[in-house]
């Protein structure tokens, strides 16, 4: 049986005090002018129930109408995009409940999606229910959208766009694709307008083959150290050339170690700062299978931290009321990825030249100093698409871009050609909105077409 829709307005001023679980009071007027939110779950199978949070659009000049729909798929997998995406990187309020001054919502109504099954709030009842390939998250994904804008007529015809990191980049792929033929077939009424691929996981192993090549270059391996790197990376190579996946995915475990231990443990999400070490780190998720904890700590630890738990757990299922008891957020994360690794290596290039060629709009955006998607590594697997026009993108020069009208500080470049987009994010790691948010806020109107 699925839930009904939680709205309620929300001001600004009040967010806060609600986020702690303090009563208003009976006597206070909400503003009619203010945003509002919604959050509900949905039954997409037998014992799999999928949660989902919106935002409505907060411009003071448009409403929401006017504005586009932007759903926000995190990392991991089992990372949760209502948490993390939402309080880390682009809605209305951080992680200390303060207001975001680089918040998309003042561009885009947003949607948070906690997928696959099993992450965030998200979570099954039986062990069977989690998702273990793409073609699966795409599939619950459908029947969640399809249950979304039949319940919100009013963003049928709004322009709807899928941003994405990491792994959510990957699956929002495989989801873009299966949303291409269920609009044109009929089945989901909604205006899709495009996909965002930020650092996203389309080619593990052309991230994998560049790692060493790009740590030498900004004087994180000396010889000895790119030796070893590309030896344990020609390793995964071999496991994927023989199709052997799960064994693929460990490998791929070996070289980040490998990596860590000839970089005094280098950050593999932005390479200028310092990783916690995993001694140091009491992480909210528990690791019961010894060789998944390298696995998943690179993926999942930044996805979960305490603090980040502590408030998910908190104030804020307090305040959405609807998360069942035996649940916490976050609790099942572990288990979304292994459930995943079998999956977790195999490349998605073929879905993006799909998506391509069906016309869909395709950006593609990396930050400079992330390591775990490294650019040379996106740029690697984009030379390998087969779409006809790719001959003209990859001639084409880049455009600088400026985060400040009056700034001659460059920000990022972009080459755009037909539908496709490439954008090169300076001075970010792989969260590209927690590390440039001005950067990424304006990305976002040039992407759904705002500026």
């Amino acid at each position: 049986m699925e839930l009904q829709p939680r709205s309620l307005p929300v001001p600004r001023l009040l967010l806060s005090l609600l986020l702690l679980g303090l009563s208003a009071g009976a006597a206070i007027s909400w503003p009619t002018e203010e945003g509002k939110e919604e959050w509900d779950y949905v039954t997409v199978r037998k014992d799999a129930h999928m949660f989902w949070w919106l935002y409505y659009a907060t411009n003071p000049c448009k409403n929401f109408s006017e504005l586009p729909l932007v759903m926000w798929l995190q990392g991991g997998p089992g990372g949760s995009s209502t948490g993390f995406g939402n309080f880390e990187e682009i809605g209305p309020l951080d992680s200390e409940l303060k207001p975001r001054r680089t918040t998309w919502l003042q561009s885009a109504s947003l949607l948070f999606v906690d997928n696959p099954v099993g992450t965030g709030f998200s979570y099954v009842n039986k062990s069977d229910a989690y998702a273990k390939d793409l073609a699966r998250v795409a599939a619950d994904m459908m029947v969640l959208l399809k249950t979304f804008f039949d319940g919100h007529k009013e963003f049928q015809t709004i322009p709807f766009y899928i941003f994405s990191e990491s792994y959510g980049g990957k699956m929002a792929a495989g989801i873009s694709l299966e949303l291409y033929k269920a609009v044109q077939q009929g089945s989901v009424k909604c205006s899709f307008a495009g996909v965002a691929l930020g650092d996203s996981w389309i080619s593990p192993i052309d991230s994998v083959l560049s790692w060493g090549p790009y740590l030498y270059s900004m004087s994180l391996l000396d010889d000895q150290g790119l030796a070893e790197v590309s030896q344990v990376a020609e390793q995964v190579l071999d496991a994927l050339n023989k199709e052997l996946y799960k064994e693929a995915t460990q490998l791929w475990g070996k070289a980040e170690m490998v990596i860590e231990q000839n970089t005094d443990g280098v950050n593999f999400y932005n390479i200028l700062t310092k990783s916690t070490p995993m001694s140091a780190m009491k992480s909210s998720l528990e690791f019961t299978q010894s060789h998944l904890v390298h696995l998943c700590q690179h993926h999942l630890r930044n996805l979960q931290e305490d603090a980040l738990s502590q408030l998910m757990n908190g104030p804020i299922r307090k305040k959405l009321k609807i998360i069942p008891e035996d649940h916490s957020w976050g609790g099942q994360a572990v288990n979304v990825f292994a459930n995943m690794a079998g999956d977790f290596m195999k490349p998605v290039i073929g879905i993006v030249d799909e998506l391509l060629e069906a016309g869909v709009n395709v950006t593609v955006y990396n930050g400079q100093l992330d390591l775990i998607v490294d650019t040379m590594g996106q740029e690697a697997w984009l030379r390998k698409l087969k779409w006809p026009e790719m001959p003209k993108f990859s001639q084409l020069k880049r455009k600088a871009l400026y985060s400040e009208p009056k700034s001659s500080e460059t920000s990022a470049f972009v080459k755009s050609h037909k539908n496709l987009a490439f954008y090169w994010i300076l001075k970010a790691g792989h969260m590209v909105p927690s590390d440039q948010g001005d950067m990424a806020l304006k990305m976002m109107r040039l992407v759904t077409q705002q500026e």
